[in-house]
């Protein structure tokens, strides 16, 4: 069943074309993602589709109605004293004003028990409830609380002290209350962990429904969607599958669209040089026909008719011309890091950590960061990543044990960069603030960060998200660090942006620790995976790819053979390393040591 199509839709804003020719369809029982560069108009598109922002040209035949849409919005703007059951039932604002009105009638009453104005009152407020069938209401409320794993004990709580995970899920509570036929779901994974992003992609996987979401998750994306749609400013095209899908088809369709295009422009090469012939042959003709030579006569004439043929051909040519594809601007960035000679780089020694006595975050931790290591931080929300990413770089420091930082470490903070972005200065003065950078070197390198033309001069507090991440790694790019700790560096990019951005972690000469919730970054930049877990502390070194098959191989004699050789490996490299005259440096050395030669033997045992 169609519930809605929509037709070469076009949106101005202030004048100008926000998009055009998008057209979308959606069908019973579709998940569709819809993808794009940030600021293209995807939250737009949806507005106009649901019927909440007016189009400017072409049409939409929209089968539902307004109730049957569930939209979980991204951030939704809520009193803080909200607790999580209420910020559901406002999904009803009528009833909730009701339930509101009913509540204050009951606690008037209570107070005044005899006041036969607060009993009228009440009964007033009571009758108007039940008549909007209130209490059923309720019921369902709390029907869909508890199918999406909001117990009890969480529904008075204040929204604001949720987890990510568990306000995605309050969320989508309230988008289903009114069992919508298509659920719209604006980036639906920001700020969720690897196992709530499961979570969702299952539920998801079993609503019967319509599903149309944003998404920048390519993994969440792959995990979802049977139709992937990208919008541009020139239209939307349509992809099936999910993002690995969407990649090799618009990969094939660049290269069928650049082959044509150069077998055009030889066609028309070839014509404009037949037409000069033509036309130089008509000519000589022309001058020596005479009146009364025939023959020369009809040698131009024939002359003449090729010429014409060869000019109607070019203009069919022209006019199904195939335009060569365009490339759209990439993120030019190289990270340089300082020059950097020794192994060790940060290293800790029976590290413990906690911020009450209720719950202590790390107990006796040890290990080091190394020149060359690209360190993986993984673990639910709350697991103590951004406590680590703190730790390494001195922001906070240890109950007990050490933290020991080369001498000649220089370390670049994404998180740091990004909060102390000045929100009074314009993009280029922020750079310009620099040392040494001078105005033509300011532009230049904000061109390669995707700021060009008047963009440079945008105030940082009216930049995006997404903006302002990429003024940060200017601020890196310029740091000579030789470690790069990044929290969560991708949040608000668009696909194309992240890819860049992974493109050149993935080049950098130095050392990089990022915590990050997307597979698909860390599968492309990791070689090493540090795990939080319930208090435990996981140090595999080895690929994302080899950590996520590590946690769910099976242990049948292959894989225990492959997991010693992999350990062997790991030994033999560290036993040719150079090491420090730094005592703890040599102590943690043979400490590793040791904890791989048990993990070889326990292996040989099994």
């Amino acid at each position: 069943m169609l519930f809605l199509k929509a037709e070469n839709i076009a949106v101005e804003v202030n004048g100008n074309v926000l998009f055009e020719n998008a057209s979308i369809e959606v069908r019973e029982g579709d998940h569709i993602a819809l993808i794009g560069k940030n600021g293209i108009g995807k939250t737009t598109l949806i507005n106009c589709l649901i019927g909440n922002q007016h189009i400017t040209k072409g049409k939409i035949k929209n089968q539902l109605k307004p109730q049957e849409w569930g939209w979980m919005k991204q951030d939704a703007t809520i009193h803080e004293q909200l607790t999580t059951r209420e910020f559901v039932e406002l999904e009803n604002p009528i009833l909730s004003r009701l339930k509101e009105q009913l509540k204050n009638a009951e606690r008037m009453l209570s107070e005044s028990p005899d006041d036969e104005k607060a009993m009228a009152v009440y009964n007033n407020c009571l009758q108007r409830y039940m008549d909007s069938n209130g209490f059923e209401w309720e019921a369902v409320v709390e029907k869909h609380l508890g199918q999406l794993g909001i117990s009890a004990e969480l529904w008075t709580i204040s929204f604001e002290n949720l987890s990510g995970g568990q306000k995605t899920r309050a969320k989508l509570a309230r988008a289903m209350l009114n069992n919508p036929k298509i659920l719209v779901l604006d980036e639906p994974t920001n700020h969720l962990d690897v196992e709530s992003m499961e979570w969702l992609a299952e539920w998801i996987n079993q609503f019967k429904g319509a599903v149309l979401f944003i998404s920048h998750d390519r993994a969440f994306i792959d995990q979802v969607a049977g139709t992937t749609y990208e919008l541009t400013e020139n239209g939307t095209t349509k992809y099936d599958g999910g993002y690995s899908s969407y990649q090799l088809q618009k990969e094939h369709d660049q290269k069928t669209q650049l082959a044509l295009y150069q077998k055009q422009e030889s066609e028309k090469k070839k014509l404009l040089e037949s037409i000069s012939s033509y036309r130089q042959w008509f000519k000589k003709a022309h001058d020596a026909a005479g009146a009364r030579d025939p023959f020369a006569k009809k040698k131009a004439n024939k002359n003449m008719t090729r010429f014409k043929a060869k000019e109607m051909a070019l203009e069919r040519l022209e006019n199904n011309r195939v335009d060569k594809p365009k490339e759209s601007p990439k993120l030019n960035v190289e990270l340089e890091g300082h020059g950097f000679s020794s192994r060790m780089m940060v290293t800790f020694s029976d590290v413990c950590f906690s911020f009450s006595k209720e719950r202590q975050l790390f107990e006796s931790i040890s290990f080091s960061i190394e020149r060359g290591d690209r360190i993986a931080v993984v673990g639910r929300n709350g697991s103590g990543k951004t406590t680590l990413l703190n730790l390494i770089t001195g922001q906070l420091m240890p109950d007990e044990g050490k933290v020991l930082q080369h001498p000649r470490l220089r370390v670049g903070y994404f998180m740091q960069e990004l909060e102390g972005l000045d929100p009074t200065l314009t993009v280029l003065d922020q750079v310009l603030e620099l040392p040494s950078m001078t105005q033509s070197e300011a532009r230049t390198i904000l061109a390669c960060f995707l700021f060009r033309g008047d963009a440079v001069y945008k105030r940082i507090s009216d930049l995006s998200m997404g903006e302002r991440c990429r003024v940060a790694f200017v601020k890196l790019y310029f740091s000579e660090a030789n470690l790069l700790v990044l929290d969560e560096p991708t949040n608000y990019l668009d696909i194309e942006t992240r890819e860049r951005i992974e493109d050149a972690l993935s080049l950098y000469p130095g050392a990089v620790v990022t915590v990050s919730h997307d597979p698909y970054m860390l599968g492309k930049v990791a070689n090493r995976v540090v795990a939080l877990s319930e208090g435990e502390f996981i140090d595999y070194r080895g690929s994302y790819s080899e950590w996520k098959s590590h946690r769910q191989i099976p242990n049948d004699e292959q894989q225990i053979q492959n997991e010693q050789e992999r350990l062997q490996l790991q030994l033999a490299n560290l036993l040719t390393e150079e090491i420090s005259d730094d005592v703890d440096i040599q102590a943690r050395y043979q400490e590793r040591i040791k904890d791989l030669k048990a993990r070889i033997s326990e292996l040989e045992q099994t």
